[in-house]
């Protein structure tokens, strides 16, 4: 008798589908996708752009929408000025009644666009390159200069124009702001506080504290970085290898954007934009503007030992104020008599600044000891005293003579 005969049942395969199919209770729900954490924080890949360099209008944008037409010809009569009072500042350099000027030719749209894009209220923090910055802002041109001639550290009362004095030493200025903004935010006001900031600056430590304390803290700070390619000689290739400046503001969790500076209506659409994220309490912002210093870093640079004059002469091509007054003309609200009627007030700007410096200042010795501390220091004191007993002493002995 032979074994039992059994059956042979197929074997099945189950795939995972198929359970998933066969046994619904298991089912998990899908794990939801994180969040970008760069969210609303990268700047665009290419440099906002609103007008060509010929000045031909770009396609409008709904995200930086274009100024007021009237803003723009302001823009344009500042920038002219600005620019007249520049050329004549490098000029009394060379005459010797300034010892040293650093130009912004080049950098118009950057230097008013800034200023333009704030209240009487608001608060800027410059560099020693920005005195056009602060002439469009209205600020007295000898009181500006006088750091550059030697006389005073700052010329203009910061509390009455709330305007910082011209900071030298690098990117310091971005501490001063993020806690001066933080202050009066502090205080339930709504002031914003621009900085100034070159691309060389970016590489130095107070920036990166300045940025990332307003950060942490909400600071109504807008950070203006001009990259105007050279921290003096050195190239921005030397500087960083980020793929541009406005990637370092995601690193604090500071949004960030790029703009072609020489587009003076794009700079201002972008600040526009930076400044009111800033009054709105959602803490700072980060411009990177691309631009070109047209001139020597100062009068004592020599330029050519690190730039070609064909690279110099691809960016007079870019002209910001000569891209401005095609828009503007093509607009139809700006014509030869506008142009030439702004050309004869530059003119007359830097007359005025010439026969004002033509004065030389009386210099007090003991103005030294003034403004250094609200209440002076004992040892202030002493050496104020000690100054005075040595110039009284001086002027005894020329009486002798």
């Amino acid at each position: 008798m032979g074994p039992p005969h059994v059956q042979e049942v197929p074997a099945v395969t189950t795939t995972p589908q198929a359970v998933r199919r066969a046994s619904p209770r298991t089912r998990r729900p899908a794990t939801p996708a994180a969040p970008d954490p760069t969210a609303g924080l990268l700047p665009q890949s290419e440099p906002v752009r609103l007008l060509n360099p010929d000045g031909t209008a770009l396609p409008p944008r709904d995200d930086y929408p274009e100024p007021p037409v009237e803003t723009l010809r302001e823009m344009y009569r500042r920038m002219v000025v600005g620019r007249r009072f520049d050329t004549q500042a490098t000029a009394l350099t060379k005459q010797g009644r300034l010892a040293v000027y650093p130009s912004a030719r080049g950098q118009e749209a950057c230097q008013v666009g800034g200023v333009l894009a704030l209240r009487d209220t608001d608060w800027v923090f410059p560099t020693y390159r920005e005195s056009m910055a602060l002439t469009a802002r209205g600020l007295d041109p000898v009181e500006v200069l006088t750091l550059l001639r030697g006389d005073w550290h700052c010329g203009y009362d910061p509390a009455v124009t709330r305007t910082a004095p011209q900071c030298t030493p690098l990117a310091t200025q971005s501490v001063h702001a993020a806690g001066l903004a933080y202050g009066e935010s502090y205080q339930g006001r709504d002031t914003v506080a621009l900085t100034f900031i070159g691309d060389g600056a970016t590489s130095e430590g107070d920036f990166h504290e300045g940025v990332n304390f307003a950060a942490v803290f909400k600071a109504p700070v807008v950070y203006l970085v001009q990259n105007n390619k050279y921290a003096i000689s050195v190239p921005l290739s030397r500087q960083t290898a980020a793929p541009a400046l406005a990637y370092k503001g995601v690193g604090y969790g500071v949004p960030s954007e790029q703009v072609d500076g020489n587009d003076p209506v794009a700079v201002l659409a972008v600040l526009n934009r930076a400044v009111a994220h800033a009054r709105a309490g959602k803490g700072p912002y980060l411009i990177e503007a691309h631009t070109y210093r047209m001139e020597p870093h100062t009068n004592a640079d020599d330029q050519t030992r690190y730039r070609d004059a064909e690279e110099v002469e691809a960016w007079r091509d870019r002209d910001p104020i000569a891209r401005l007054e095609a828009y503007l003309r093509a607009r139809g609200v700006l014509d030869d008599a506008a142009v030439a009627a702004v050309a004869q007030e530059a003119e007359e700007y830097a007359a005025a600044l010439r026969r004002r410096m033509d004065s030389q200042p009386t210099v007090d010795p003991l103005s030294l000891f003034d403004h250094v501390y609200a209440e002076p220091t004992p040892q202030l004191v002493e050496q104020r005293e000690l100054v005075r007993a040595e110039l009284e002493a001086a002027r005894d002995e020329e009486g002798d003579a």
